[in-house]
């Protein structure tokens, strides 16, 4: 005759515990291990936050001299051998990644005098904050701070806070209030609240477009990456090798 179902769960029983296991012991270890996991799962997410900000800790500190020419920041040492021209907008996804990506290694380049770096700040993206703007706004703020003494720290912490495409972005008064916290001097919230760099910024804009050698063919984009005049194409690592020694 067949086993009943009772008869079943009263055999499986008794296999279990012959083994030492009761059903009361494994749905505790259950517990224990769901609980367990949970755990290693907090400490891995709380490990990663610390990991992340223990690098955002480590950003190298820009020690080099910067001076302004127009709209173009000018920053290391002029004799150094190589130049690097640099064309963003402070709205544009990709020069935040080519910042989080290589900026350390360009600052550390630049501080013991292998290259310099001009830094031209150029207007594509207005459109794309609500209300258009933020792209200019960001611009000439950054022009501000180069002369306020705070360029390297300003430029990081801009693409750092970088605003979504399709929202307002930081205000005049939110800007001006990140230059003071970063120790800017003289008179840098009036040349934000001003915008006094702004038809320099659309002229410089129209300039870059029409430059062959920055837009071949017309096509210009940012971030766009000029090593010693010659155009970068920057999914190919190597080009930072050359401004890296």
């Amino acid at each position: 005759m067949g086993q009943s179902e009772r008869e079943r769960r009263q055999a499986a029983q008794a296999r279990l515990q012959a083994a030492g296991i009761s059903t009361a012991r494994t749905s505790s270890g259950l517990g224990r291990n769901l609980g367990i996991g949970a755990l290693v799962l907090v400490i891995a997410l709380a490990t990663g936050v610390y990991v992340l900000y223990q690098n955002y800790q480590k950003a190298t500190v820009a020690t080099y001299p910067v001076t302004r020419d127009g709209v173009v920041v000018k920053a290391g040492n002029q004799a150094a051998p190589v130049t690097v021209d640099l064309y963003e907008d402070y709205l544009c996804p990709a020069c935040r990644q080519l910042e989080s990506g290589v900026g350390n290694q360009l600052t550390t380049a630049v501080n013991e005098g292998k290259a310099k770096i001009n830094y031209h700040h150029i207007v594509i993206l207005d459109e794309r904050s609500t209300p258009p703007g933020y792209s200019t706004r960001a611009g000439n703020a950054a022009l501000c701070a180069a002369d306020a003494g705070i360029f390297p720290a300003y430029h990081s912490r801009l693409y750092a806070d970088q605003p979504a495409e399709g929202s307002a972005g930081k205000t005049v008064q939110e800007l001006t209030a990140l230059g003071t916290e970063l120790g800017a001097t003289g008179d840098f919230a009036g040349c934000v609240t001003r915008q006094a760099n702004t038809q320099a910024i659309a002229d410089a804009t129209e300039a870059a477009v029409a430059d062959p050698a920055v837009a071949p063919g017309g096509r210009f984009g940012t971030p766009t990456v000029m090593v010693n005049g010659v155009k970068m194409d920057l999914s190919n690592g190597d080009w930072l090798s050359r401004v890296t020694g």
